[in-house]
């Protein structure tokens, strides 16, 4: 099975990432867990247009939640668990960059 067009899942925004991005142009993703490191890079070169200097990945293991339920009167606690996933940064060389709200412009 060919995960080619399926690598990159979803950029990732948080307050660490957005200032990673500003200090020292890195930029993180969610992607397929069976990507390496050479496709994850050929993947957003060709998705953004930019060039790539580094990749790091790391595998993030899903959290184990309580949940509790009323049914019927009664209450019933089961237990669940989020699915594991891969996260990429990205480092760009120097003057590349990404803008992911390229759509939006200012009046």
């Amino acid at each position: 099975m060919s995960i080619k067009g399926t690598i990159i899942i979803e950029p990732i925004l948080t307050e660490k990432i957005n200032k990673l991005q500003e200090t020292e142009r890195k930029y993180g993703f969610r992607v397929h867990p069976k990507a390496n490191k050479i496709e994850i890079k050929k993947a957003v070169e060709d998705r953004f247009g930019v060039k790539v200097e580094k990749v790091a990945t790391m595998n993030v293991q899903g959290k184990t939640k309580q949940m509790t339920v009323r049914s019927g009167g009664r209450v019933i606690r089961t237990s669940g668990k989020r699915s594991d996933w891969k996260k990429a940064i990205v480092t760009l060389k120097l003057g590349e960059k990404i803008d992911f709200y390229q759509g939006e412009t200012a009046v």
